[in-house]
């Protein structure tokens, strides 16, 4: 097996490594590159957003013929983890959630008149988008307990109910809402789009985190009233249980690359620190229990990205890859914690402050045994795919998913 990149794909990489290094890393040290929600302020990130459109680097999963990248996903697990050597790195490329699972699933199901209206004003950069599925008491990892309805009334169908967690709610303008409409589990949910101007829905508050938020934060939405015509339904009435899995396979895949990416990170700048720091007569790298904690979460952190890019290659090669993407997800969210935490116990107090980004990292990398299906989940989702394929579960080649 060749794990190599094609020149054209490294070529981009190391153009996303370059930028990383020399324009987005320096900036995490400076307090007022934050805004109040510990994120990139908005004028900074439309700086870094133009340059990197300059660059050819935006959008990189998106087709060229509407302004992205066009590279498959073997190429956004390379570039996706180079984006996240920095904590600000992907949204300043467009490759970070939820826009980036939102984008794929738009211009993978969306008629041409969705992808104009819906997609290409997200591509562009000039609105945020957000996916509300998620509800208080309803369904997260399992979206067959989504109780928000969607009546039909006339020529159009309103929507009452409630969704929380939804991520970048406050900011987003563009929308895609789950919703029931009708009682069978597999065929009673539907994908409808709304724009935030539209009235009969408010957000009720933005949820306080542990960790640092994306740009407009994670909410909960009220729905009383929000209509929506038939032009705005995505794919077909009943279709919403495929739509989300449309969309949150690859998702959670691009998740995987991205925390690979800030694993490195934290590895990285705890062995410069380990390099130079004395104690008891030596460095602390020439310490035989400070290696045996590096070498096991660098042995960790790569186990994941092979599995990342395998399922990559699955999806690219017209697989599924479900059982591929369940594995990734809970390996690389252990060992993106893994990474973390290691870096954190080896700066110690440097690394308890706010003096690295090891504590911000530390925060954040807690929600990744969460997202897009807990990691009980997705183990759950492996015991199944052993019970229906026996021997085969550990078949070589695609098309096993």
């Amino acid at each position: 097996m060749d794990f190599s990149l094609p020149p054209q794909i490294d070529e981009i990489r190391q153009r996303i490594r370059a930028m990383i290094e020399e324009r987005i890393i320096p900036l995490e040290s400076d307090p007022a590159s934050y805004d109040e929600h510990e994120n990139i302020r908005k004028p900074l990130l439309e700086e870094l957003r133009a340059e990197a459109k300059a660059k050819g680097l935006w959008a990189l999963g998106m087709p060229q013929e509407r302004g992205g990248g066009g590279l498959p996903m073997v190429g956004l697990a390379a570039c996706y983890e180079e984006m996240n050597r920095s904590i600000f790195g992907p949204v300043v490329f467009h490759g970070a959630a939820p826009d980036d699972g939102n984008m794929r699933l738009l211009n993978m199901v969306g008629t041409e008149a969705q992808k104009e209206r819906w997609l290409q004003p997200i591509i562009d950069g000039k609105v945020q988008s957000a996916f509300a599925m998620t509800e208080p008491d309803g369904c997260g990892s399992d979206p067959s307990m989504t109780y928000t309805r969607a009546e039909r009334k006339g020529d159009r169908w309103v929507i009452r109910g409630r969704k929380h967690y939804i991520t970048g709610a406050a900011e987003a303008k563009h929308f895609i809402l789950m919703a029931r409409t009708g009682e069978d589990d597999r065929n009673g949910l539907t994908a409808f789009l709304y724009h935030a101007d539209q009235p009969g829905w408010r957000i009720i508050r933005r949820i306080p985190i542990m960790g640092p938020e994306e740009h407009g934060g994670h909410c909960e939405l009220e729905f009383d009233g929000l209509e929506i015509t038939d032009e705005n339904v995505l794919m077909k009435v009943g279709d919403g249980l495929r739509a989300t899995q449309i969309r949150l396979g690859p998702a959670r895949l691009t998740h995987c690359m991205r925390w690979t990416g800030m694993g490195r990170r934290a590895l990285e700048i705890a062995m410069a620190r380990v390099e130079v720091r004395k104690a008891f007569g030596s460095t602390l790298i020439e310490k035989e229990s400070v290696q045996q904690m590096i070498g096991q979460a660098a042995m960790e952190l790569d186990i994941g990205r092979l599995l990342t890019m395998r399922a990559a290659w699955l999806l690219d090669n017209g697989s599924l890859a479900r059982k591929e993407i369940s594995m990734a997800k809970v390996v690389v969210a252990d060992a993106l914690h893994k990474a973390v935490d290691t870096s954190l116990q080896l700066l110690g107090a440097r690394g308890y402050s706010k003096d690295t980004v090891v504590e911000w990292m530390y925060r954040y990398a807690r929600q990744a045994r969460l997202v897009d299906g807990a990691s009980e989940v997705h183990r759950m989702v492996l015991t199944n795919f052993l019970r229906r394929q026996g021997k085969d579960f550990f078949a070589w080649g695609a098309g096993r998913g």
